[in-house]
């Protein structure tokens, strides 16, 4: 006998006739936190946010942006004037390996564990450069955490290609 998986937050991307896009993200409690997106950030953040949800269930982050969503946060809580003060470590880190998936897709080029490890070491050092340190944490991946991430956001891609004007994705981030 398994155990049943709690699930945390259950999350929709809708494709809208407009051409807009919206992300809601309903709590466990039945809370909800949501928001529309227009014009070129319509395109752009459903991607970043599936790459979100690839990165944290595939390597385990539980206080990645869906974590904390779970937790109670706001969407609005990620951006100025960060009614919540710091976005905390572990977001950071899920945000760094997220920014380096997006850069990596939008290149064209597949990175290795070491170019990988490269990148992220010279993306931290800019960041301490100028008093902004990314926290020690889990942002050194192996080829073969990062091949799963990619298998894991290519089909989240493909199923939100796929989703019609008007329909949804629906995820459930346990």
């Amino acid at each position: 006998m398994s155990a049943k998986r709690t699930i945390d937050l259950h999350i929709r991307l809708k494709r809208h006739a407009d051409g807009s896009a919206s992300l809601s993200c309903t709590r466990r409690d039945g809370s909800v936190t949501w928001q529309r997106l227009h014009g070129p950030t319509a395109m752009v953040m459903p991607v970043h946010d599936l790459t979100h949800f690839a990165v944290e269930t595939t390597l385990g982050f539980r206080r990645g942006f869906y974590g904390l969503l779970a937790e109670g946060w706001e969407i609005t809580d990620f951006a100025k004037p960060w009614p919540r003060g710091p976005i905390p470590d572990e977001a950071l880190v899920v945000e760094l390996i997220v920014g380096f998936f997006d850069a990596e897709r939008r290149q064209g080029e597949v990175m290795t564990a070491e170019a990988f490890a490269v990148q992220a070491a010279q993306y931290v050092a800019s960041r301490e450069a100028v008093g902004k340190p990314i926290p020690a944490g889990r942002w050194q991946l192996s080829d073969d955490e990062l091949e799963r991430v990619r298998s894991q956001r290519d089909e989240l891609l493909a199923r939100w290609a796929a989703v019609p004007a008007g329909g949804d994705l629906d995820l459930e981030f346990a």
